[in-house]
């Protein structure tokens, strides 16, 4: 029996990989998480080290897939101690207990180890992040690649996927503004940055693809990357959604960025080293923003 461990399972990719591997009916996988923790979740909080060693001795999967992290840029830049705590420290302390017991680790990372000004950006380019989040993310790619014996990281950019709430992912959160702007001043959003949207469900396709390849003696170590291959600005998305929601794109002005974290410009993530192995796999984005949408409404939970 393959057993794998999802760390951070109710998240919004975490909830995708599990969703996936339930397909693999000759997987053990085990699901963790720290503040949703639903009933077949066991309650693990990855900050602190004793309790992830007994849970690792006691479980002794043969992967574990780190899916937690504090992701929020703004909060990186206000909070690193505790954007530290768990982007890097926690990713050391889940390799050290994998090394114990022989398991493979799978630490997810981010574009935002690059500045953006010369992409596209292959595995064995040199991380230059320009904000607490992205200065965070590279310290815990070192983490994982200095302490796992068996360990890759997987980089990816901007995720969307089925949520529970419109804030779970960047794209999603344009929703409100939009469904607003349908009724009153025009939605103003970023047409300066350059992201790739990439979908939980197809990220979670690739993680299944790796563990499968671990599991039959073929694992792959160092840094890999996974992105959509559809460039947008924060206004091209915004846009997209609103023609999906059949509200008024006109609606939606083009502005430069205003927020107080730096962001950079264009980190695209080149994807050759998976694709050169047949891993993958790309659904369009009017494609997956409709399934999600068809699952969450875009008038439910919306004060406008």
């Amino acid at each position: 029996m393959f057993t794998v461990a999802i760390i951070g399972a109710s998240g919004l990719l975490g909830r995708a990989v599990i969703d996936e591997l339930a397909r693999e009916h000759d997987w053990r996988v085990i699901p963790t998480a720290f503040r949703r923790t639903a009933a077949h979740m066991i309650s693990l909080d990855i900050r602190d080290a004793g309790a992830v060693a007994q849970f690792v001795e006691r479980e002794a999967p043969d992967a574990i897939v780190i899916a937690a992290a504090e992701r929020r840029p703004d909060v990186c830049e206000l909070e690193p101690l505790q954007a530290r705590a768990l982007n890097v420290d926690a990713v050391r302390t889940v390799a050290t207990a994998a090394n114990r017991v022989g398991a493979w680790t799978l630490s997810i990372s981010t574009d935002y180890v690059f500045d953006g000004t010369r992409p596209p950006y292959r595995c064995d380019d040199s991380p230059s992040p320009i904000n607490a989040y992205g200065r965070s993310k590279e310290e815990g790619e070192r983490a994982l690649l200095d302490t796992a014996r068996k360990g890759c990281v997987l980089r990816l950019p901007l995720l969307y996927g089925p949520i529970v709430d419109w804030q779970e992912s960047a794209v999603t959160s344009l929703v409100p503004a939009i469904a607003a702007s349908a009724d009153a001043a025009s939605a103003v959003m970023d047409a300066w940055a350059i992201r790739y949207p990439t979908y939980t469900p197809d990220v979670a396709f690739v993680i299944k693809q790796l563990l499968t390849r671990h599991s039959r003696g073929e694992g792959i170590c160092g840094i890999a990357q996974w992105s959509g291959d559809e460039p947008m600005t924060k206004h091209d998305i915004a846009v997209r959604l609103a023609d999906a929601l059949q509200l008024n794109a006109n609606l939606i002005r083009q502005t430069t960025p205003v927020d107080s974290t730096p962001r950079p410009r264009d980190c695209h993530l080149d994807s050759s080293r998976l694709e050169s192995l047949g891993i993958g796999r790309r659904t369009s984005f009017d494609v997956a923003i409709r399934q999600i949408l068809t699952k969450f409404p875009w008038n439910r939970d919306i004060e406008t």
